[in-house]
């Protein structure tokens, strides 16, 4: 019995600190990492027309909620890339594009360097747990076959070898129409960026079904 009256004291006592426990905190919206030159940057446009804010709207437009990080640097390279990599993934996101190589190839940097630092990024990335969005790029016409082949095969290959999703081409739809890029006939219009946050949307939203299933 006293045993009995000592716990029908201490109940109301107990009560009250499970009420006053501090709740699981809700995993918040999935963290996406743009990683990239100045497509991602947004170069040239106002913010809220670049490729991160607009791919952040489209999700949400959709239901989905995402914050959509800029890692982009304008003029960026390969290697510039690789040198910044833990930086940018000290943040932890849950999902990083990787849109890398378009000024490699302006610049007809070897192919082989390329490849091996896009190796390593996505290596780096990968074995810290993150999923991956490779974004391919395709090398300019006037490098001629041999470079073209060098270089265009390394998103297909990185992409095979560490079982990343892959985007085939960046710029796809807005290369070849001047209307869809600013006047340096180089970097998408807002319209440009538009088309590419289209064209990429139903990647990206697939892998946030699967990372949010992850998280929940």
């Amino acid at each position: 019995m006293p045993a009995l009256l000592a716990l029908a004291r201490a109940l109301p006592l107990l009560i009250l600190a499970l009420l006053v426990l501090p709740l699981p905190a809700r995993a918040g919206p999935v963290r996406i990492t743009a990683f990239g030159d100045s497509l991602t940057a947004g170069y040239g446009l106002p913010e809220p027309e670049g490729f991160t804010a607009q791919l952040q709207a489209a999700l949400r437009a959709r239901g989905i909620e995402a914050e959509v990080a800029n890692a982009g640097v304008s003029g960026d390279t390969s290697t510039g890339a690789l040198a910044r990599l833990d930086w940018t993934l000290a943040d932890k996101p849950d999902i990083l594009i990787v849109e890398i190589g378009a000024n490699d190839g302006l610049r007809g940097i070897d192919p082989a360097l390329t490849r091996g630092n896009l190796d390593a990024i996505l290596k780096t990335a990968t074995e810290a747990g993150i999923r991956v969005l490779l974004a391919g790029m395709l090398a300019p016409p006037n490098l001629g076959r041999d470079y073209a082949q060098a270089f265009n095969t390394i998103y297909p290959d990185l992409a095979a070898k560490y079982h990343v999703a892959l985007y085939p081409f960046f710029l796809d739809g807005v290369v070849l129409d001047p209307k869809l890029k600013l006047e340096d006939g180089m970097h998408p219009n807002a319209r440009g960026v538009a088309r590419i946050v289209a064209g990429i949307l139903p990647a990206v939203a697939d892998m946030m079904a699967k990372a949010s299933g992850e998280r929940g």
